[in-house]
């Protein structure tokens, strides 16, 4: 703590700001609650007196303002500030809070409850705590399940340094949302100015020479080795460590249906496209790099495989259940590991690697003349869009644009990759934890990355589960224009396809009377953007596709978030 002279009146309120300066936030996301007016005054007084503060985002839901801070982080990799209101508002962000835990993002989430209910000294809470908002054992303890950090600061004094904590703990592997309670009194409390020591970037582990040396070792007499990864990219660094390591072993690399960010270029040679299941009885070694379930079931074990972890935290502590099969694990910084290996690809079997090279490239090969014949007879189909034909026409559209695709589609999330095929870092994100954070995540990522387009695709069942309405707020308000590609294909289709596999000759399969996933009677879906005065497209024939995103585009490089339903047949 260092001591510092405080202006007349501050309070716990400048203490959370100035700890948020410390852990060098750059936004505060905030969805307003009543216990945030000591922060709004000490914002209200930086603001007049030109002192440093983090720029504030008034949000007007908790999807939008944790989401928001997850797609802000997956560029920035840095913690930032999150304010809810008190169990509700944590409550009703949770589904963010643990999608953010999902993708690694690093955030301070913070909301408040009263604790002296109007019987203690000081100023009055309030009744709405003894009445309505107040949770038994506190939000912190409703927070724990589903972020890396969770408790209370229970002292003005020590405010400053819990937040600063939470942000240590929130940045470092495995990064996610750390959690803080700040009560209300706390708030209120005369603060006398002790700051929190400004945090700096966590340093790097790495793996040894005596760990790396006999993987190298692995490598050099693996006949058939392949990468799989799921999250390389996400690591500072990672996606370009990945290319390097795989063009010096020349070594395929698979990015399953798990995968969630871009790791690799999908244009690559050596990428292997999405199925690991060729591998599972023909390669004699698999690298895990950042994976947390590269195999399902769980019990499905390669057949032959030497399998080698290569992952900051292998053993993830919120999942569930995770089954590697590992023999060797390489628990070093990810990039820096690769970088170790790649410079160790020496003395090999020129004979060997130029046919392992032939058959990726073949594969490879294959894999594009398959896409190619896709889109082509998604192109000839004159009934209707064939969701091919929407994600071929993205890619096409931005190439050259250095674009970033956000994904909340599922039925159609594997056209997205395997067609839009990014190939670039932080080009490339899957939105986790559950459905409705898609526009929100889109906007984070378009408020770190302002001079990129940002293209969310998701589907119609998606989009209902977004707070449309908060969000194109969010998007005008602090003008960050998006491209949202709705894939509409009027019905919940997983679920339709779950109950046509779990029941094939049942009794909706005989009357035709599936529940739960009929969207036919919703409204037009773009045009809940018109009263924001967004650019707007329905489009129902494959002629009027392209032409209507190129308009889309246009609209959202002049500053205009445009929305563009598809009307797709699958």
């Amino acid at each position: 703590m260092t001591d510092t002279t405080n202006s007349p009146g501050a309070d716990g309120g400048d203490a959370l700001v100035t700890a948020f300066n410390a852990v060098g936030a750059d936004y505060i996301f905030c969805s307003s609650g009543s216990e945030w007016a000591p922060v709004w005054e000490s914002l209200a007084r930086r603001h007049r007196d030109g002192l440093p503060c983090p720029q504030y985002l008034d949000l007007t839901h908790e999807t939008v303002a944790v989401g928001m801070a997850t797609g802000y982080g997956l560029v920035e990799r840095r913690p930032q500030g999150v304010l809810l209101h008190a169990a509700p508002g944590l409550l009703q962000g949770s589904m963010a809070v643990h999608g953010a835990l999902l993708a690694g993002v690093p955030m301070v989430v913070s909301s408040s409850e009263s604790t002296t209910y109007g019987d203690g000294p000081g100023q009055d809470p309030g009744g709405q705590w003894y009445r309505n908002l107040s949770i038994v054992g506190g939000p912190h303890q409703i927070a724990q399940p589903f972020t890396k950090w969770s408790n209370e600061a229970a002292s003005v004094h020590t405010l400053p340094t819990m937040v600063t904590r939470a942000a240590e703990l929130a940045w470092r592997a495995p990064a996610g949302p750390a959690y803080l309670n700040v009560p209300l009194e706390i708030l209120l409390e005369e603060w006398d100015g002790r700051e929190a020591k400004p945090i700096v970037a966590p340093g790097s582990t790495h793996s040894s020479p005596e760990e790396v040396d006999p993987v190298a070792q692995l490598i050099r007499e693996a006949s058939n080795p392949v990468v799989v990864t799921e999250t390389a990219g996400r690591e500072a660094g990672g996606f370009e460590a990945l290319v390097a390591f795989a063009e010096a072993w020349n070594i395929p690399v698979v990015e399953p249906d798990s995968a969630v960010c871009g790791n690799f270029p999908r244009t690559h040679p050596l990428h292997a496209g999405s199925d690991i299941g060729p591998w599972m009885d023909e390669a004699d070694l698999i690298l895990l790099v950042n994976c947390r379930a590269p195999f399902y079931p769980p019990s499905r074990r390669p057949s032959k495989a030497t399998v080698v972890v290569i992952d900051e935290v292998p053993q993830r502590p919120h999942v569930v259940y995770q089954v590697l099969f590992a023999d060797k694990y390489l628990e070093g910084n990810v990039a820096n590991t690769l970088r170790q290996l790649a410079k160790r690809a020496k003395d090999l079997d020129a004979e060997a690697v130029t046919a392992r090279r032939a058959a990726q490239e073949q594969r490879h090969a294959d894999e594009q003349a398959a896409i190619a014949a896709a889109e082509a007879k998604a192109a000839q189909a004159t009934e209707g869009i064939d969701p091919v034909l929407v994600a071929a026409t993205l890619r096409k559209l931005l190439e050259g644009r250095d674009g970033i695709v956000v994904d909340e589609t599922i039925t159609h999330s594997r056209v997205v990759k395997r067609h839009v095929q990014t190939a670039d870092p932080d080009s490339y994100f899957y939105v986790q934890g559950g459905l409705g954070q898609g526009i929100a995540v889109a906007l984070g990522v378009k408020l770190a990355a302002k001079e990129r387009p940002v293209v969310l695709t998701i589907g119609d069942g998606a989009f209902t589960y977004n707070p449309v309405i908060q969000s194109y707020d969010a998007s005008n308000a602090y003008e960050l224009p998006l491209l949202i590609v709705v894939f509409n294909n009027r019905v919940y289709k997983s679920m339709n396809l779950n109950h046509r596999r779990f029941y094939p000759e049942g009794a909706a399969a005989d009357t035709g009377e599936w529940l739960g996933t009929d969207l036919h009677r919703l409204p037009r879906l773009a045009a809940f953007a018109e009263p924001f005065g967004m650019h707007t497209e329905t489009v129902d024939a494959p002629e009027a596709l392209a032409p209507a995103l190129e308009r889309a585009l246009k609209a959202v490089a002049e500053g205009t978030t445009a929305v563009v339903d598809v009307l797709v047949t699958r």
